[in-house]
């Protein structure tokens, strides 16, 4: 369980100064599917951050049973992160002199993984298991990132907008994938994105405007990927 008690973050010094997240309290329960929207600047991957560990908060506390973050120096932060999270970013994040494989094979390691060509499979890239990032698409890429994250075989998934560069059909088919595995192996999964209609396969929905929660609702009938509008 990931318990986020009354979590402040601000930006910036003096006039600048900005609360990114005002207050913010929710429980994440084991095994839970969490999509979070809000518009740009609402303070949702500012949100996202704080609780993965990769932002510090300036007040309140995020607690994953009982190991609280702000207690943790950047040492026990950065092994928590390995042992217990994985990130799929915007942004790709991949080592250009690596190929497919080989960046891919750089999460597995991370959790003794030698299975991982099943990850690469099911984002539609064992074809491109030799090439490297900058004989890929945009899209390509994200898949890459993507494998590297679930090859690591996470205790809890972080997503900021993962489908964003894929076109519908390979964006309908990792969401799938993601969310299989998601089932299968019951770890948690906390996702901001922008497309409204994914949160029609989560367990529930937060939703964020100008650093605050604004909003939870439940999904009594969850959609697949295959359902939901894109």
């Amino acid at each position: 369980m990931i318990q986020i008690r009354n979590l402040t973050k601000y930006y910036g010094k003096g006039e600048s100064r900005f609360k990114a997240l005002d207050d913010v309290s929710v429980c994440i329960k084991d095994g839970e599917f969490i999509v979070i929207l809000g518009a740009s600047g609402s303070g949702k991957s500012t949100f996202l951050n704080v609780i993965s560990g990769l932002e510090t908060m300036d007040s309140g506390s995020v607690s994953y049973d009982e190991k609280r973050l702000e207690k943790m120096n950047e040492k026990e932060l950065t092994r928590f992160r390995r042992d217990n999270t994985a990130y799929i970013f915007q942004q790709y994040y991949l080592l250009p002199h690596l190929t497919v494989e080989k960046n891919i094979k750089m999460g597995a390691d991370l959790d003794h993984n030698r299975d991982f060509f099943p990850a690469m499979e099911a984002v539609g890239l064992a074809d491109k298991r030799k090439k490297f990032p900058s004989e890929l698409s945009g899209g390509e890429q994200q898949r890459v990132a993507i494998a590297r994250a679930l090859a690591k075989n996470p205790k809890v998934l972080f997503l900021d907008e993962p489908t964003g560069a894929l076109d519908e059909n390979t964006g309908r088919l990792v969401l799938d994938y993601i969310i299989k595995l998601q089932a299968k192996q019951s770890f948690t999964m906390i996702m901001v994105t922008h497309n409204a209609n994914i949160a029609e396969t989560a367990d529930r929905i937060i939703r964020m405007n100008s650093g605050k929660i604004v909003g939870i609702t439940e999904n009594t009938e969850k959609k697949t990927a295959y359902e939901i509008g894109w």
